[in-house]
């Protein structure tokens, strides 16, 4: 299912439809804490959870390919771990493409899988509201633009959590392009003072392969839509036009001769994420290029001492 978030979710403030839904947002809430009493299981390899509070778009896969390409070069071995979603396959590919993944329905058999295989650490991307499995380590994401929305739980807000359960983790990573760090910082100490708040910045890896005197239509389907489009600006890049799709969006051809039309008209160039391109190499779409991208870890020995 591909999820476009209302934009009431968006809102700086929660209004009359968010308010409306707010008690089913409560139960919701109180059913996860209900669940969050069963027996969790616990694993001989080392589990590292990347996930988010603030649903999708924070970051979670850049980060833990990151991480996974540093404990490799600490000759720590690290695989990846994520529940199988049939919408979710760009996701999956671009972890394949950088180590092992274990896939499964349930992520204790993966973990278990991976275990099994002699790994020595498991990187989860995604799971932090997983009640069936304790973690060592867990990291919650955030982006820099979108943070917590209007600061409600779904479906009256895009919170998996209730913001004040930060008290809870002790590792925060806020990714994006170094925006609004200072009042995101002291939001999240506000809640816990103690927790270790470490900062991502996106790095386009091929500007090589762009010319930015030309004019670029931009789109993705990706949870992060105006942070891709703010990093392609601070690289100077002239963008005339952007489309933003629901994350993991399956494209049509409608979609594609949309885009290649208006681009033709604007007299500009086509540019993707990394992401969207693997939903879209198999279609008929020439021409399309994307920026491949890496999440740079700030202050990066200081955070994977904290970690391990």
């Amino acid at each position: 299912m591909n999820l476009k978030k209302p934009r009431f979710w968006e809102n700086e403030k929660p209004n009359l439809l968010a308010y409306l839904l707010l008690p089913l947002a409560k139960l919701i809430q109180l059913l996860s804490f209900l669940k969050s009493k069963q027996k969790k299981n616990k694993f001989k390899i080392k589990t590292i959870c990347i996930g988010n509070i603030y649903l999708g778009g924070t970051g979670k896969t850049s980060l833990s390919i990151e991480l996974k390409n540093i404990l490799e070069k600490k000759k720590l071995k690290t695989c990846f771990v994520k529940k199988f979603y049939n919408n979710q396959q760009d996701e999956q590919i671009l972890l394949k493409n950088h180590g092992q993944l274990f896939l499964s329905n349930k992520r204790y058999n993966a973990i278990r899988d991976a275990e099994d295989k002699g790994f020595e650490i498991a990187i989860l991307d995604d799971g932090l509201q997983d009640q069936s499995i304790e973690y060592d380590t867990k990291i919650v994401c955030f982006n820099n633009l979108n943070w917590i929305g209007n600061g409600l739980t779904i479906p009256a807000g895009p919170l998996r959590e209730e913001i004040s359960n930060l008290k809870n983790y002790k590792q925060v990573f806020i990714n994006g392009n170094l925006e609004n760090l200072e009042y995101l910082k002291k939001k999240i100490l506000n809640i816990n003072p103690g927790i270790n708040i470490n900062i991502g910045k996106y790095i386009p890896e091929n500007l090589n392969e762009f010319n930015i005197e030309d004019n670029y239509l931009v789109f993705s389907g990706i949870g992060n839509h105006k942070t891709f489009v703010s990093m392609m600006k601070e690289y100077s890049f002239k963008i005339l036009k952007d489309f933003e799709f629901p994350d993991h969006y399956q494209y049509k051809d409608n979609d594609i001769k949309k885009i290649i039309n208006l681009a033709k008209e604007l007299g500009c160039k086509i540019v993707t994420t990394e992401k969207d391109f693997l939903r879209l190499k198999n279609m008929n779409f020439e021409n399309l290029k994307f920026i491949k991208s890496k999440l740079k870890i700030l202050e990066e020995e200081k955070f994977i001492k904290s970690i391990i």
